[in-house]
């Protein structure tokens, strides 16, 4: 069975963005695949040196995986900073990761222009630790967004690299794997682009209903149509894609009826959708509450992952450590 890695920061809570995007993917693939998720503790402190309290960040981190699906029985699921062998093969990836390459890396750029009070070795080597990540687990695919494909590109270079200088096939390229044709595009409530946490415009899985129809109803919209059977601008469409995803097809096609005989009434349309979002919501929300209110079950799913991972990274890094020289 092919094996797969991915993994989250615990910088923010899980919304309806994610769990269409990517959360729903990974419970497709913990059936199919060698899976390995983890919470990426170790990345985070790139951007967020000060994290808080990391360990509760983890915990809701991993009730929100749990609550959407993930079978800790089917996958791997762990803590990053739990197998401190990542932080090893970290070491000697960095020892042939060359300057110039690291600082050509967007992700580098982008974030060093973001905070240039902050531009430390973590956000440099940042490609390194993520190849670590997945290369320790001999993994094969990644799920990823755009965003990180560059990044994967240098995982791959990494363990070309490391291959050609030892003369041998050790470590798989691993591929990026992409779940865009299933994943669901959920739009933001701002009226354009998606649902994202530096936008401010999501909806949380954890979210409370009076919350949520609050949000929902100072959705961004326009003054209505005035042509029968017109095209809806991006604002509208975007209310109802939210339809198309949470709302009966009977909802949907109703509401379309009346854009379609422009006798639309936005305000009855975003009740209902609220309504239809907090119905959807609300399940989820309370298996969260339920791991949220049992650390020790949390606690012990995260150790067993934790002792996993560890099998299996550590078979790699004894692997590695004869390759380079280090016999004891």
């Amino acid at each position: 069975m092919e094996t797969v890695v991915s993994g989250i920061r615990p910088t923010g809570n899980l919304h309806l963005g994610n769990y269409f995007g990517a959360v729903k993917s990974f419970v497709q693939m913990q059936n199919e695949y060698n899976c390995y998720f983890f919470i990426a503790d170790w990345h985070s402190l790139t951007t967020h040196p000060k994290p808080g309290n990391i360990i509760q960040s983890a915990r809701t981190i991993l009730a929100e995986y749990l609550a959407c699906g993930l079978d800790p029985e089917k996958a791997t699921i762990y803590v990053q900073s739990d197998v401190k062998e990542v932080l090893e093969l970290y070491l000697f990836l960095n020892m042939n990761a060359y300057l110039g390459e690291l600082e050509r890396t967007t992700s580098f750029k982008d974030k060093a222009r973001q905070q240039p009070d902050n531009v430390n070795a973590g956000l440099l080597t940042y490609p390194t630790l993520m190849a670590a990540d997945i290369i320790i687990h001999k993994a094969v695919k990644v799920p990823v967004g755009k965003d990180q494909e560059q990044n994967m590109e240098m995982a791959r270079k990494f363990a070309r690299r490391f291959n050609n200088i030892y003369g041998l096939e050790f470590f798989p390229e691993p591929a990026s794997f992409s779940f865009s044709e299933k994943a669901l595009k959920v739009p933001g409530l701002d009226g354009s682009g998606k649902m994202g946490k530096s936008d401010g415009n999501c909806i949380y899985l954890y979210e409370d209903a009076k919350s949520i129809r609050k949000k929902v109803m100072k959705a961004v919209t326009d003054a209505g149509p005035t042509a029968a059977n017109s095209e809806k601008p991006e604002v509208i469409q975007n209310l109802f894609t939210f339809l198309d995803i949470v709302s009966t097809k009977d909802t949907y096609d109703y509401f379309n009826e009346k854009w379609n005989d422009c006798s639309i009434r936005y305000g009855d349309l975003k009740k209902q959708l609220a309504e239809d979002i907090v119905t959807f919501n609300e399940p989820i929300r309370e298996r969260i509450e339920e791991y949220m209110n049992n650390t020790e079950l949390l606690d012990k799913i995260a150790r067993q992952g934790a002792e996993k991972a560890r099998e299996s990274a550590t078979k790699t890094i004894q692997e590695v450590r004869e390759i380079i020289g280090f016999h004891r």
